[in-house]
């Protein structure tokens, strides 16, 4: 499965990084071709040459050396493999790769590749449970970066708890799943797929503005669910925190009728998913200044109705309408009866619906639970992350595509 598969393995320091050393033979064992950037905190705990007798193959250490670097070897080891696997990694490096550091062969490679990377974490728990290491984990798995561990247990410093090291097995075998992952067919190869994702904010003067709680999270996951199963995936995304997914075309907006003009300049398109919070209404001001207080008291706000984007597309000319379009909504309360309404009313095959009453903590959170509602069915699925919610859409949409074509 891996044999003849080119790795990049980097070893960063910790003292599980004497464990890579069995992670290079088994992948050795397997046909795999390893080469090696030994970091200065790796050298720390294993040797260059132990490192290169399993591997068979050169060590590299240095970003400087005039050998090396004088054929761009950062560039040239990086663009070579066919995946990138840190292990372990450690919050220092894991660090750097999330906010685009590059101080030494490792993260300079890092930041060079053009291939997949996949991460081993390891360290004290407290470490990998501090907010900072959170959110670059968060940051490099929106990016497409994938992760084996940590695991739980007994650590090196003697304390308990999230930080192990994956064991070497379920490392090669993350790697072996990778490689028959990407061996398997793409059932959305050769579709377009537009998503909508995030808030809407709809200005009130230059400096104010009415927007919503969504965070994007549930949009950008499906955006990214779809272009893993090979879909060519636009993203038209309102304003978030969220890291642009691998492998997608972003298009960034504002309000709703940027949102609009961007999904109708996608198309043609054979999947459209509208997740995004857009504003029902905004004001309907026409002002370059902002709006001073006044002892008169708030001025007036008049509304106007933004453009439907869910509906526009469903109302389409048959050969100018996505062949699949799902809706999102929200609600809070009786949502399976105002699901069903809505898809009667927008002209979409299905409508993602869930609840985002106080206390369900779906608006910015990284949980959802949602039902699948069609013309003919209500689906009820249980509560899953976010990531996992956007995985079993995708592939629901690929299968009903596919049962279309047959």
């Amino acid at each position: 499965m891996i044999d003849g598969k080119r790795i990049l393995l980097i070893i960063a320091g910790g003292i599980a990084a004497y464990r890579s050393l069995d992670v290079i033979r088994r992948l050795r064992e397997r046909g795999a071709d390893v080469r090696c950037v030994l970091t200065k905190g790796g050298a720390q705990f294993v040797t260059p040459l132990s490192v290169a007798a399993l591997s068979e193959n050169k060590v590299y250490q240095d970003l400087f050396s005039l050998t090396d670097e004088a054929e761009m070897g950062h560039i040239r080891l990086s663009r070579e493999a066919d995946l990138v696997v840190v292990c372990p990694a450690s919050a220092d490096l894991l660090g750097k790769m999330a906010n685009g550091l590059a101080d030494d062969l490792a993260s300079t490679a890092l930041l060079a590749t053009d291939k997949p990377v996949m991460v081993c974490p390891t360290m004290n728990v407290m470490m990998w449970q501090h907010p900072a290491t959170q959110a670059n984990m968060l940051t490099l798995e929106a990016r497409g970066v994938l992760r084996v561990g940590p695991g739980a247990g007994n650590l090196a410093c003697g304390e308990v708890g999230t930080g192990r090291l994956a064991e070497v097995m379920d490392i090669v075998a993350a790697v072996e799943g990778y490689f028959a992952e990407e061996a398997s067919p793409k059932p959305l190869a050769g579709r377009h797929a537009i998503v909508t994702s995030g808030p809407t904010w709809e200005a009130i003067d230059p400096v104010r503005y009415i927007a919503n709680r969504s965070s994007g999270k549930q949009g950008h996951a499906i955006a990214a669910a779809l272009a893993k199963l090979g879909a060519r995936t636009t993203l038209v995304s309102g304003t978030t925190n969220m890291p642009d997914p691998a492998g997608v075309d972003v298009v960034r907006i504002e309000s709703a009728r940027q949102m609009y003009d961007a999904c109708h300049a996608a198309l043609p398109a054979d999947i459209a998913v509208c997740a995004a919070a857009v504003a029902d209404w905004r004001v309907d001001l026409d002002t370059d200044k902002k709006i001073k207080k006044s002892a008169d008291g708030p001025p007036p706000l008049p509304l106007v109705e933004n453009p439907d984007i869910l509906a526009s597309l469903g109302q389409l000319a048959a050969n100018a309408r996505p062949r699949l379009i799902v809706g999102f909504a929200a609600e809070t309360g009786n949502v399976v009866e105002y699901a069903r309404a809505k898809l009667g009313r927008k002209g979409c095959n299905w409508i993602v619906a869930n609840d985002v009453s106080p206390g369900t903590g779906t608006f910015g959170g990284d949980d959802n639970t949602v039902h699948l509602v069609s013309a003919d069915a209500v689906e009820e699925w249980p509560r899953m992350r976010k990531d996992e919610v956007a995985g079993r859409l995708a592939d629901r949409i690929a299968a009903a595509l596919a049962g279309a074509a047959e």
